[in-house]
């Protein structure tokens, strides 16, 4: 995948990338960071030994691109392909985008997703879904402005 740099970038630039192993401690800080963000709660203390075989192994489950600015990550984005019974049809599963608090704004989030869409494009996928709490207004506010339609739903988790 090529790499992508906003017009809105800081003097020092920065790309969208794959993912690679060594990136795995960084991303599992962001992974804590937008937890935290989202009070999630707590990310796995193994997280990033936990990541390695879902997005690097022989069969990956999911993929991630990071904002790489001179080693320094400052943002990713998750997915995974899913399917869709209604749609009888492939599409992918946006999991996480976020971009660390000092960078937002300065358009990663929106190249982040565009490199989703071609990713999921590439894979053949009829489109993306993903969700975000109700009460980021700064987020709904961000995808409605990337044409993303919202369609509400209430997220079950059952433990197992």
């Amino acid at each position: 995948m090529p790499a992508a740099t906003p017009a809105a970038t800081t003097a020092r630039a920065a790309a969208i990338r794959p993912a690679v192993p060594a990136d795995l401690p960084a991303i599992a800080r962001l992974c804590a960071a937008h937890a935290a963000f989202e009070d999630a709660g707590p990310v796995p203390a193994d997280l990033a030994s936990r990541l390695e075989p879902a997005l690097f192994g022989p069969d990956p489950r999911a993929w991630c691109l990071v904002v790489d600015r001179g080693g320094e990550l400052l943002g990713y984005a998750s997915w995974s392909r899913e399917f869709s019974t209604w749609q009888a049809a492939e599409y992918v599963h946006l999991d996480c985008l976020f971009v660390a608090e000092p960078h937002r704004g300065e358009g990663w989030g929106r190249v982040l997703l565009d490199a989703v869409k071609d990713a999921a494009a590439t894979h053949g996928a009829a489109e993306v879904q993903w969700q975000t709490p109700d009460w980021n207004t700064d987020a709904v506010r961000f995808y409605r402005r990337a044409g993303a339609l919202g369609r509400p739903k209430v997220r079950f988790s059952l433990p197992l």
